[in-house]
């Protein structure tokens, strides 16, 4: 079995490397959907950065040497405000297949989409399995983190992320990607003048971008960033 076959084997994450099984649901996806047989040659990660090769079971039989995949230096970093419709799982699923490491949904000043607080958090529990199912399709080893819906001060009182957060705003210097890890896209009506005031703002590519639009031109500028700054 060549490598090459290995990494196109199918790739299905667990909660333990050495003890793994399958979820019921990626049992019946793999077994009666796609009809992978038992002994099948897999890939299991724990979508924290480690994977080891495995052979298809319920309970798959680890056969290679565990890889860890180190935490990025510089984590990826897009808030979205979310629009009407399926658009912001469409986000969601992009940004996981780019390789962003957190993904947060925005509440703003002129946002159309204003969940209580029981609809936002089934929202972000429906993004976060879209997030594992994207990462398993694109064979990402750490699904990123997609949090709780947050405001502008969220990001304001914590840098834990990786420094200052900067807003998508057009005219402003250009975004670097090397240098602004934490990105911030606001609503199509645009950031009110109270939040663009004192915030370091960097523009995107091309025109009045689309909201969902915008998300993606950022997070594609951070993966190639990301690629850049690797070791």
């Amino acid at each position: 079995m060549t490598l090459d076959q290995w990494r196109s084997a199918p790739f299905i994450f667990v909660d333990d490397l050495e003890r793994p099984q399958l979820t019921d649901s990626d049992l019946h996806h793999y077994r009666t959907v796609r009809r992978i047989a038992d002994g099948a040659p897999i890939t299991i990660s724990d979508g924290r950065g480690g994977w080891r090769r495995a052979t298809f079971a319920a309970a798959p039989l680890p056969s290679g040497e565990q890889h860890v995949e180190p935490v990025p230096a510089a984590p990826s970093v897009v808030g979205f405000t979310p629009v009407k419709g399926g658009r912001p799982e469409w986000v969601v699923q992009k940004l996981t297949e780019l390789g962003i490491d957190v993904i947060v949904a925005l509440r703003t000043e002129r946002s159309v989409v204003r969940w209580n607080a029981e609809r936002g958090a089934k929202q972000v529990e429906r993004w976060r399995v879209i997030a594992r199912e994207a990462s398993m399709q694109s064979r990402r080893v750490r699904i990123p983190d997609v949090r709780e819906l947050a405001t502008l001060e969220t990001f304001d009182a914590d840098r834990s992320l990786g420094g200052a957060a900067v807003l998508a705003e057009p005219g402003a210097p250009a975004l670097d990607g090397r240098v602004d890890r934490v990105v911030l896209i606001g609503p199509e009506g645009g950031w009110s003048d109270g939040e663009l005031a004192g915030r370091p703002q960097r523009s995107l590519p091309g025109g009045i971008l689309r909201a969902e639009t915008a998300a993606l031109a950022a997070g594609v500028i951070l993966a190639s960033a990301a690629d850049d700054m690797a070791p």
